[in-house]
């Protein structure tokens, strides 16, 4: 129902209820009917459960078929099980390092119930009881006052100067000023339904009463609590990206097993069960060289070092996969107040003859009061940003107190926009009073200029009109300031026998200012290729000056406003997005809508935000962004990211650090997977010419030593000079785009020819013949050879075309991770326990040196097909 149309009259008739309040017997009974007035609970998952789901990720399973294959190996071979539980502790090492990093519940609509109050004021029997929030019912008479939360929607039928403070649900940061009156219009935004208070929103000034119009689930709280639930998860960029490739290494694994297994027996020219058998295990050696055991867990920890990296800039990832999704984002959906505003009001420009004197009028005209402590004022701010304004201008509001001591008052009133107090100065009583201009001015008959008090005349008027209309022009709440001298103090407080004859002294016009760093944020989004969306509940002239300075929107045809997305349908909207990058008085529904427009069209999004208001749109969004610090429970709980200092810059600090995370995530999948490449075609090609080359005990050590930890070295890689400067990536790119896939086939191929030729010169060394047979010196020769071409190939793998000579910032962590691989490996062919249990041949250092010289060719054989591409490119 739309109670704000209606009349008080109305909304007590349909609501069964009266002034004087429900009896028990009525609210118990509609207690039992309607519920208790609370937001539902979400379902939550119990570690276990969380735990088991990690074991669902393709990737996994892959690692899982392995082992089982090893295991199914291992038996019938009568060899070792160190393949299968090696493993087996890489997947449970994965899968505990997924639910420490995701062990947060889904705490969003416990939050939203614990931010309402626990107890309320409300009448029944025509008296005033204090009760559980939970128990009011619809049609309840609230009282309201000053620093109550309101505990559920309801329509205002008595107000005295009512304020209340509505950002957390409108994104508005001026609290709204209350009325009984009914409004007009058939869509009138939750902003402007000014005789409404809503659940979770808290009274700042004044008291009043209300009639609850709707409780639990009901209210506008409770719409945001049923969104948040409706709403689903879905799988970040990185996340569909390894889908994808764990899907490509399953076929691939299963087709050389496949592949495999036919040729075995063909080439066998019988079949029986040791013939079976051989071939079957030689099968889950190509199978085991296919899969790089070590990516998932390089993936995991590079994430993880990520998110321990954007922790010290103040970006606090509550989702590990969607550390590298802002990388990738394409808009920035960012709500104005507190955001890319400081959310505090803030006085900017004044208009007067007298700075002092217009200083002690808002100071003392004004309930806020000025804490030590905090070196602020405290209480609304409209006149916390006055008082503050005076204390910087000398004019201390405690000191003003003590020596002007307030003697009477007539409080502000939404229907004369004014407020009028009495202070005693020496032996006479000045009356102060601050408002809206245009009330202010026609009480005026005088004007204070070079301290003297002068008539008003049609020139005064029209200039001061002339200045409040600048001021407002520029989106400045504005605000006057006048006195009056009292001989005696006046015989009464009514506000029409004060407020006339008053001096006019002058106006401050206030703004919520943006955030300093903003604006260079903003510029380096639009380096980045980033579009930034400006979404508020403010006022959409506000928004606009807001959105002009940071240089968001060049003109007012970008702008557009709740109202009038209304009447654009959702098919409209998308084909029409890219216009528009300011929303003004939206509404919760119209943020979702928005986010959801610009994913449709395929653009990778992001939505900050700090009230409850954006919760819905944040959880809708590829990557949602909350404010650590003025942000509410519920934003945060349901954010992938929060900002620990509320600052919009930090924001590019992640967009930074997740672009170089996905890089670098792509720059150890292409390693890996070009080592692996390598390994499957020196087995293949081997084993079609009737030798084994290398065994499954080989491999495995090799991708999860000397691949792993070159890996996960490349996954800290600095950033790339230009990163900030390229658009973003597309997100429908797969792992292999640009060039990459190529790059691992052609890679992959140079080092298995490196290692067969090391084979074949250990071989030849051993043998002195050129008979392709097995044997132990070209194993031990092709092991190493392999080794040192992986530790080297990941220096070619930190640029995908830039000459490695060109590179100027040094990985330390990579040479130090080539270094103990090399260690490593030299370890294994010369330790004699460690040696037979490989099964590896003592080689001569002049062998050592031919397999370090072989596999170092890699890097200056890459160099050279780097250079030919980059002419083919600059063509």
């Amino acid at each position: 129902m739309k109670h704000y149309l209606e009349s008080i009259e109305e909304v007590l008739k349909e609501t069964n209820s009266c002034e004087q309040g429900l009896d028990e017997v009525d609210a118990n009974e509609r207690l039992k009917k309607y519920g208790k007035n609370k937001l539902k609970e979400g379902k939550k998952e119990s570690i276990f459960i969380k735990f088991l789901k990690q074991f669902t990720d393709p990737m996994t399973i892959v690692l899982i078929v392995a082992a089982i294959l090893s295991a199914v190996t291992a038996i019938y071979g009568g060899e070792s099980l160190a393949d299968v539980f090696i493993i087996l502790g890489v997947v449970i090492l994965n899968a505990i390092l997924g639910v420490v990093q995701e062990s947060k519940a889904e705490e969003a609509i416990t939050a939203l119930k614990n931010m309402t109050s626990p107890s309320s004021k409300v009448i029944r029997n025509n008296k005033l009881q204090i009760i559980k929030s939970e128990d009011i019912v619809i049609g309840d008479i609230v009282a309201l006052e000053a620093g109550d939360q309101v505990p559920a929607d309801g329509r205002i039928i008595e107000c005295a100067s009512l304020k209340v403070e509505e950002a957390a649900l409108t994104g508005e940061s001026v609290p709204t000023n209350k009325s009984t009156e009914s409004l007009n219009g058939e869509n009138v935004s939750l902003g402007d339904r000014k005789n409404m208070a809503y659940m979770g929103c808290t009274v700042v000034y004044g008291r009043g009463k209300m009639v609850v119009t709707s409780t639990g689930m009901d209210t506008e709280m409770g719409k945001i609590a049923t969104a948040l639930s409706n709403a689903k998860d879905e799988a970040t960029p990185l996340q569909k990206k390894l889908s994808g490739l764990s899907k490509i290494l399953t076929f691939l694994v299963l087709g050389i097993c496949v592949v495999m297994f036919i040729v075995g027996i063909v080439k066998a020219g019988e079949f029986n069960l040791n013939v079976a058998l051989d071939t079957f295990m030689l099968a889950v050696s190509l199978a085991v060289a296919a899969i790089p055991e070590g990516l998932a867990t390089v993936v995991t920890i590079v994430l993880s070092i990520g998110v321990t990296k954007m922790s010290k800039r103040n970006a606090v990832i509550r989702k590990l996969t969607a550390v590298e999704t802002l990388g990738c984002a394409q808009v920035i959906c960012s709500d104005k107040t507190g955001t890319l505003t400081q959310n505090k009001m803030t006085v900017v420009k004044e208009y007067t003859d007298n700075s002092l004197m217009l200083a002690r009028i808002m100071s003392l005209c004004n309930d806020s009061e000025y804490d030590k402590k905090k070196k602020e004022a405290v209480g609304e701010p409209t006149e916390c940003a006055l008082v503050n304004y005076a204390n910087k201008l000398g004019v201390l509001k405690d000191e003003l107190k003590s020596k002007y001591p307030r003697m009477g008052e007539a409080p502000f009133d939404s229907s004369r926009k004014m407020m009028s107090t009495i202070h005693k100065v020496d032996d006479l009583f000045e009356q102060y009073t601050k408002g809206a201009p245009d009330e202010v001015l026609k009480k005026c008959q005088y004007i204070l200029k070079n301290d003297e008090i002068k008539p008003l005349s049609e020139d005064d008027i029209k200039e001061i009109k002339n200045k409040n209309k600048e001021m407002a022009d520029s989106a400045l709440r504005v605000l006057a300031g006048a006195f009056k001298v009292h001989n005696n103090f006046p015989e009464s407080m009514d506000a029409e026998k004060i407020e006339n004859e008053l001096v006019f002294v002058g106006l401050y016009g206030m703004i919520d200012p943006i955030r300093p760093e903003v604006k260079v944020a903003a510029d380096l989004c639009k380096d980045a290729g980033i579009k930034v969306v400006m979404i508020t509940g403010d006022h959409i002239d506000t928004a606009k000056a807001i959105a002009k300075e940071l240089g968001i929107i060049q003109n007012d045809s970008e702008a557009i406003t709740g109202s009038d997305l209304d009447e654009i349908p959702d098919e409209e909207l998308i084909k029409r997005i890219n216009e528009f990058s300011v929303y003004a008085r939206v509404q919760p529904e119209h943020k979702v809508r928005i986010v959801n427009a610009w994913k449709k069209i395929g653009k990778v999004t992001a939505m900050t935000g700090d009230g409850v208001n954006d919760a819905p749109s944040i959880k809708s969004a590829d990557i949602g962004i909350g404010m650590g610090i003025t942000g509410t429970d519920v934003t945060k709980n349901v954010a992938d990211m929060i900002l620990a200092d509320d600052n919009f810059a930090t924001i590019v600090s992640a967009v930074d650090e997740g672009r170089k995370i996905y890089t670098n995530i792509r720059k150890s999948i292409q390693f890996l997977l070009s080592s692996n490449l390598s390994e499957v075609i020196a087995v293949f090609v081997s084993t079609m010419l009737g030798f084994v080359i290398l065994k499954p005990v080989h491999i495995l050590w090799i991708n999860l030593i000397t691949d792993s930890l070159p890996a996960l070295a490349l996954g800290m890689e600095p950033s790339e000079d230009d990163s900030m400067k390229q658009k973003p990536r597309d997100p429908k790119d797969g792992i292999f785009a640009g060039g990459v896939g190529f790059d691992i086939l052609y890679q992959g191929f140079l080092v298995a020819m490196l290692t067969i030729v090391a084979y074949l010169i250990g071989h030849y060394i051993e043998t002195k013949t050129f008979s392709l047979t097995t044997s132990a010196d070209g194993i031990s020769m092709a092991f190493l050879t392999l080794s040192i071409a992986e530790i080297c190939h990941a220096f070619n793998v930190r640029r995908q075309r830039k000459s490695l000579l060109n590179v100027k910032k040094q990985n330390l962590y990579l040479w130090g991770a080539g270094l103990i691989a090399l260690i490593l490996t030299t370890v294994v062919i010369y330790v004699p326990f460690i040696r037979e249990l490989f099964g590896f041949e003592y080689i001569s250092l002049m062998e050592y040196g031919i397999a370090l010289l072989l596999g170092f060719s890699i890097i200056p054989i890459v160099e050279i097909i780097k250079f030919f591409q980059r002419l083919k490119k600059n063509k």
